[in-house]
């Protein structure tokens, strides 16, 4: 060796993959595991008794947000997440808090069937606004077309249920339906853009929507507790689930997954949910079910279908996550 000459570096090795990398399939996967999480809603509600909506939203967002809280025993970092500046609060506030109180606004307002309907646009509208998003690559003929039998399916499942009609008096409850629709797709959205904020964050938007669900509770509601051991264990699986664990399943999804897909297999929820209930005994059985999973089905499979990354193409599919600014 030539002591004159300096030794040649070695060469720079390829930087490794964060660790905390995800594919955006398993964060679809994840992101649809709020979904089926959604399903069990309307059969734990059922199974609660008769506690008044703010009430029960306080409950089980206390319940859920506590649940996020707890994994910080063990890792104390994710506390740090809650420092999020004042435009993430309100995201996460009014998406949580405003969705639910715009929609038992709109049941109290309007028909329930109708008022369900509305604002079971969010599917629909989180595969349309999606398209705006950076990097998406617009939208395709594809996933409006299943979200569209999505869509389709829904109402075949709500007039399954009996028939539809829209009245004048109801349109106040219209029109908070339809802003829940608005709301909870721009929350989905709009969280793709803040994919840099930490899913433990969304344990601070529970605890937040249970304080306003509790004021809200204090001011319009008479408390009724639940009765007996199987009710308060339909509350605690509530918060457990489709009010707790549901919502960081689907912040995760919507940051890192396909967001167009999630929308899409959205509507799988009410369906899913009305075959549980009608496992359970609590709703019969109906020509309408099957017409709804027979279209949701399709229109799932068309938007997965034009989900499927191009050869060579999709940035997503290296494990990078469109969710990154």
């Amino acid at each position: 060796m030539n002591p004159a000459r300096p030794a040649a570096k070695p060469a720079a090795e390829p930087a490794a993959k964060p660790a905390a990398a995800m594919s955006v399939r398993t964060a679809t996967l994840i992101g649809s595991g709020a979904i089926l999480l959604w399903s069990l809603l309307a059969l734990f509600t059922a199974a609660s008794g008769r506690v008044p909506p703010f009430q029960l939203a306080a409950m089980t967002f206390l319940v859920g947000g506590l649940l996020g809280c707890a994994s910080w025993l063990v890792r104390p970092s994710g506390l740090s997440a809650l420092r999020q500046p004042p435009a993430v609060w309100a995201l996460g506030i009014v998406g949580l808090f405003g969705y639910h109180a715009l929609y038992f606004a709109a049941l109290r307002l309007a028909p329930p069937a109708e008022a369900g309907l509305i604002s079971y646009l969010w599917p629909l509208l989180i595969v349309l606004f999606s398209a705006l998003l950076p990097g998406e690559g617009g939208l395709r003929a594809a996933h409006l077309a299943g979200a569209l039998l999505g869509l389709c399916g829904v109402v075949a499942l709500f007039l399954g249920r009996g028939s539809l009609s829209f009245e004048a008096a109801s349109l106040p409850g219209y029109a908070a339906a339809l802003a829940c629709a608005f709301l909870w797709s721009g929350y989905s959205v709009l969280s793709r853009r803040v994919g840099v904020v930490p899913t433990d964050a969304v344990a601070g938007f529970c605890l937040a929507t249970a304080a306003l669900s509790l004021a809200c509770h204090l001011a319009f509601e008479r408390t009724a507790w639940p009765e007996g051991a199987s009710q308060w264990a339909a509350v605690a699986a509530l918060g457990l689930g489709p009010v707790g664990a549901a919502f960081y399943l689907w912040d995760i999804g919507v940051k890192r997954g396909d967001i167009r897909l999630l929308g899409v297999g959205s509507y799988a929820a009410p369906v899913l949910s009305t075959l549980i209930l009608v496992a359970s005994g609590y709703a019969p059985a109906t020509w309408a079910l099957a017409a709804a999973c027979g279209l949701i089905v399709a229109g799932a499979l068309l938007a997965a279908r034009a989900g499927h990354p191009r050869p060579g193409g999709d940035a997503a599919a290296d494990g990078r996550g469109p969710g990154a600014p």
